[in-house]
């Protein structure tokens, strides 16, 4: 399959074009000089896509977006928030709508937080969209994607809390832990769906032929609390979990990165994706505390 992947240099999207290049032929969106045949040049802040590279591919993966906890949330870091995701995939849906041969899947990121903080309710695709700041951005950038060609197959990875050695919330849990001060946040009940990169990367190309469509959870299939991950991941590093930070700090300290992120709860169900027979390698926190633990000691 001919992929053309924009984001790949994130943390997801790097493990994922090194995954994807070991069967597929992968060509990734830069905006600087291309440094080879693999490289295609874009501009998406002024909606330049060569269509010829839409055509060029059978699936188009849309990575893109300014990370989440990449700084503390202006209203200029905000801007940066909505725009980086909505005219990127704007983009790419525009090139799409222009090609005349286009690809015949887009699967474009969204986020865990289209639902926002919705205490212990479990949630499904079905499920309504919250009210906070990450729902009302992870909306807009659903509805960019779903301007796509009929033509295209369209799957929204709803992606949960990436666990992955570098970047993310990982280091943020496990280096306190590491030194014998392993902490909690805010309450330590507000669920957390979260995922391993591994998994999250096998999901991903698991999507690019499973017969599905719209919003797809991609989280492990038992969510769990913050409080859960954290005792779980002191155990597999033979660490105590002393301390808690209040919720009320952390939003003095953070402002809304803390709300949207850290002490939002969100009890996700990856019910499509299950459904559709795709298993997950770390399904457990106890497995997800196995995998990091090999990862980080390795």
């Amino acid at each position: 399959m001919r992929i053309l992947l924009a984001g790949a240099s994130g943390t997801i999207g790097t493990a994922l074009a090194r995954k994807l290049e070991t069967d597929h032929e992968v060509r990734r969106l830069v905006r600087r000089a291309p440094k080879g045949p693999q490289e295609v040049r874009w501009n998406p802040s002024a909606g330049d896509l060569d269509v010829d590279a839409v055509e060029w591919a059978d699936a188009v993966i849309n990575l893109s977006g300014a990370g989440i906890a990449g700084g503390l949330w202006t209203r200029r870091y905000i801007e940066t928030l909505y725009s980086s995701r909505i005219t990127a995939t704007r983009t790419l849906v525009e090139a799409m709508r222009k090609a005349a041969t286009p690809p015949t899947v887009f699967i474009s990121q969204s986020g865990s937080n289209y639902y926002g903080d919705r205490g212990d309710e479990v949630l499904t695709e079905g499920s309504t969209s919250g009210d906070s700041l990450m729902a009302d951005i992870c909306r807009r950038w659903e509805a960019e994607a779903l301007r796509a060609p009929d033509a295209v197959r369209v799957v929204l990875t709803r992606t949960g809390v990436v666990m992955a050695k570098q970047g993310g919330a990982l280091p943020a849990l496990l280096t306190p832990i590491r030194f014998f001060a392993g902490t909690s946040l805010g309450s330590g009940r507000q669920w957390w769906p979260w995922i391993s990169l591994d998994d999250e990367v096998r999901a991903v190309e698991f999507l690019l032929t499973a017969p599905l469509s719209g919003p797809v959870n991609v989280n492990a299939p038992t969510p769990s609390t913050v409080d859960t991950i954290t005792l779980q991941l002191g155990q597999a590093f033979h660490r105590p979990v002393w301390f808690r930070v209040p919720g009320i700090f952390l939003k003095l300290v953070m402002g809304q990165l803390a709300t949207n992120l850290l002490l939002a709860s969100v009890r996700m169900e990856p019910r499509a994706l299950t459904r559709a027979g795709f298993t997950f390698d770390e399904p457990t926190p106890e497995a997800l505390a196995s995998w990091v633990h090999r990862t980080v000691t390795s």
